[in-house]
């Protein structure tokens, strides 16, 4: 397939410049709402193309901030309405509930939803009274949501998970090729597109599917430099083994266990039970509550460990996350890197380890044999041919997978995979690979033609890109008060379940941590927190400074 050498041009039109003009009121929106003090690579140029009208195609890794792309221009537009296509309940759910936490309006329409609740959704929305409404694919999909959103005063509409319209994506969703007749519904709104992970292929595809006017586009670097990336083949014994002394190495921290299938995730959880790990199971066959409690435990750190099919992540936001184990091998190498990439989101170092055996292979070529469409079961087969070579290959991972998605690394060794550099010793057994000479370390792409105006932002290299200006804290009062920790997150807990929301909407381990690092006396100090906006400060402020002053006026002995 040819590829346009113009693939990832921006045109700096008037009407850009003319948005730029409303970056003070965006920087200031991103205070008051989030609690950040600066924005993140690429998503101060996002902002600006959607508030100043245009389409847009967004590739943004896991973690990237991809959702405030959206959700900061619905904040500056009063009176106006984006309309966000999702394809998960639950992840509708937790982005409005954390939208409400930060004091932006906002609803989600869908089948769970009592009919009374939703003519008032119904009713509000076309009085303009939301900054973003959620739906499915499905709901937006009806002659009678159409005809009833053209009386909404939609902005524009935000396409989550967009690399689902895709029949070459990993993920594609029948439902979503519906999406391509928004275009000819609504043919004055933008359209904006957000995946983290779409290869050259399929961003082609989803600016056709979605018949994108002239999209401004925004590619982030697929390199992540703060995961390493440890692949090994092994037996079922050993495979078990390596899995109980990686949870005991992260004993304290937060994982995800990635299981082929749903009997797996049992006998996994029951496994760890034996032997004194205390993990907790998710599943499409769980019942609903039940999956929902084990993800909220999860989040309020409750359980450390989660075994999950990859039904378990879908807009996961946790972002101290210090391993990804995958115990089988992944459909394609896009299915592991966004699986995999929900490690480290805070920008600390992480490990990804994909433990496979030979029989995954069989179980792959199973699946794909079930599938009666000769051009899927192809496109099938590419990625089954992919991700078996990613495994087996000697060559560094971190490369690999930038090539994958049409990155060209100017570097050959990362020194951060099993390929380039040493691997742990609790993984390496016999079959330790010496390390690579790493001269040439890898370094954030860069655009090194300077004829090309594509864009390209590497990922956050640390996890605090939206900084706060403050002093730097000295290296004795940057040890967490482990007191202090364990008490915040007992409130955190508390008061979610009194709004019956999600922990992680009440406050972020990163904020929590960083109270625990500044121990902030006052209002004014605390709103120096990163991720505390007006709405949290008014509504959270006096019960953390309690808990400060309680825990310092009684220290530990």
């Amino acid at each position: 397939m040819t590829t346009s050498k113009t693939e990832f041009s921006y045109s700096r039109s008037n009407d850009y410049t003319r948005s730029m003009s409303s970056g003070a009121e965006a920087l200031a929106i991103l205070r008051r709402y989030w609690g950040y003090d600066s924005f993140r690579p690429l998503q101060e140029r996002i902002v600006a193309s959607l508030a100043g009208g245009h389409d847009a195609c967004v590739v943004m890794p896991t973690g990237g901030g991809k959702s405030l792309c959206y959700q900061l221009p619905a904040a500056m537009l009063p009176g106006k309405t984006v309309i966000v296509v999702s394809p998960l309940i639950a992840l509708m759910q937790d982005q409005v509930n954390q939208l409400a936490q930060m004091g932006i309006p906002a609803a989600m329409l869908n089948s769970s939803l009592a009919g009374e609740e939703q003519s008032q959704i119904l009713r509000r929305s076309a009085e303009g009274q939301y900054r973003l409404l959620y739906l499915s694919p499905e709901r937006l999909a009806r002659a009678d949501t159409v005809s009833w959103l053209k009386r909404v005063p939609v902005s524009f509409f935000a396409i989550d998970e967009a690399h689902c319209i895709s029949e070459w994506g990993h993920e594609f969703r029948t439902d979503y090729r519906q999406l391509s007749s928004l275009r000819e519904h609504f043919p004055c709104h933008p359209i904006a597109a957000f995946t983290a992970s779409a290869t050259r292929r399929v961003r082609h595809d989803i600016i056709d599917q979605l018949r994108l006017r002239n999209p401004h586009k925004y590619i982030a670097s697929f390199h992540r430099a703060n995961l390493r990336y440890f692949v090994r083949q092994c037996d079922a014994e050993e495979q078990s083994a390596l899995l109980v002394k990686a949870l005991r190495k992260y004993a304290g921290s937060n994982v995800i266990v990635y299981s082929p299938t749903i009997r797996r995730v049992s006998e996994t959880v029951e496994f760890l039970q034996q032997k004194g790990i205390a993990a907790l199971g998710y599943h499409a066959k769980m019942d609903n509550d039940q999956r929902k409690r084990n993800q909220e435990r999860w989040m309020a750190d409750e359980v450390r460990v989660l075994v999950g099919t990859i039904a378990f992540g879908l807009g996961i936001n946790k972002a101290s996350v210090r391993s990804v184990v995958h115990l089988a091998l992944p459909k394609s190498i896009e299915q592991y890197y966004q699986e995999a990439g929900r490690a480290g989101r805070d920008g600390q170092s992480s490990d990804c380890i994909l433990l496979w055996q030979k029989r995954d292979v069989g179980l792959l070529t199973y699946f794909i044999d079930q599938i009666t469409d000769s051009a899927e079961k192809q496109r099938a087969w590419e990625r089954y041919h992919e991700i078996c070579r990613f495994a087996q290959s000697a060559s560094c991972r971190h490369r690999q997978i930038c090539l994958h998605f049409g990155e060209n690394p100017k570097w050959d060794s990362c020194g951060a995979c099993d390929v380039c550099t040493s691997v742990p010793d609790w993984l390496a057994g016999h079959a330790a690979r010496p390390a690579r000479n790493h001269n040439n370390v890898a370094r954030p792409a860069r655009n090194h033609n300077k004829h090309d105006k594509k864009i390209v932002a590497s990922a956050p290299q640390n996890g605090r890109s939206h900084l706060k200006t403050r002093p730097v804290v000295p290296p004795a009062a940057s040890e967490l008060n482990i007191e202090l920790e364990e008490r915040l997150r007992a409130w955190r807990r508390s008061s979610a379940r009194k709004r019956n929301i999600p922990a992680f909407t009440v406050m972020h381990d990163s904020t929590l941590e960083e109270l625990c690092t500044v121990q902030p006396d006052s209002l004014d100090a605390l709103s120096e927190i990163h991720g505390i906006g007006a709405r949290k400060l008014e509504q959270y402020g006096r019960e953390i400074l309690d808990i400060l002053k309680q825990v310092r006026a009684a220290p530990l002995k």
